[in-house]
């Protein structure tokens, strides 16, 4: 995820993995490379975003 909102994912799709790119939400493209990721986001604003939540467990209410 960058500060600007771009999400870039790994998916699979009829077998072959490729890496999703969305900004704010909205999809942006299904791209084969990293170099193909650049063209849409700058790659050293991207951060890695970790879920430390164990599985099957809820966020507590606030």
């Amino acid at each position: 995820m960058s500060a600007e909102g771009h999400e870039v994912d790994s998916v699979v799709i009829e077998g072959r993995r490729l890496l999703r790119v969305r900004h704010l939400g909205y999809h942006v493209g299904f791209c084969a490379t990293v170099e193909e990721v650049a063209a849409h986001v700058d790659l050293a604003d991207l951060v890695e975003v970790v879920d430390l939540r164990r599985p099957g467990r809820r966020p507590a209410r606030r």
